[in-house]
């Protein structure tokens, strides 16, 4: 993993607001493919977020330091995704009040009369005859 693309998590970190007194790390024995070398060395890493709560484990490659960064962008990633829906939530509620409050049209108002109209005459019907 090169400088540039360090600097480049590094940013979204950044974006994220996630500081690495934040972060609880730990290394945990990796498995899958990769032979012996996997199987003994401890190169998975666990990312717990502290402030939020997420936890973020990665282990795709050999190299613990690799997949240090690894986590850190996922991590970032999650933060800002989680950010996004809840911004994407708060402006559809917004946009649905406004569509409530919004006043009907002279032709939307009569049709919604003489639907309510045309209802009521159907459940007249359904009273009991009195005698």
């Amino acid at each position: 993993m090169g400088p540039d693309k360090i600097e480049q998590i590094k940013k979204l970190m950044d974006e994220a607001s996630i500081f690495e007194d934040d972060l609880e790390e730990s290394f945990i024995l990796g498995g899958g493919p990769g032979g012996q070398k996997t199987n003994k060395t401890s190169s998975v890493v666990r990312l717990v977020h502290e402030p939020s709560g997420i936890q973020v484990r990665v282990g795709e490659s050999r190299s613990r330091e690799e997949n240090r960064w690894l986590a850190r962008r996922m991590l970032a990633e999650e933060i800002l995704e989680r950010e996004h829906k809840r911004k994407s939530a708060a402006r559809q509620a917004r946009e649905k009040l406004r569509r409530q409050k919004r006043r009907r049209s002279r032709r939307q108002k009569q049709k919604m009369l003489d639907d309510k109209h045309a209802h009521s005459e159907i459940k007249a019907m359904r009273r009991k005859i009195e005698l």
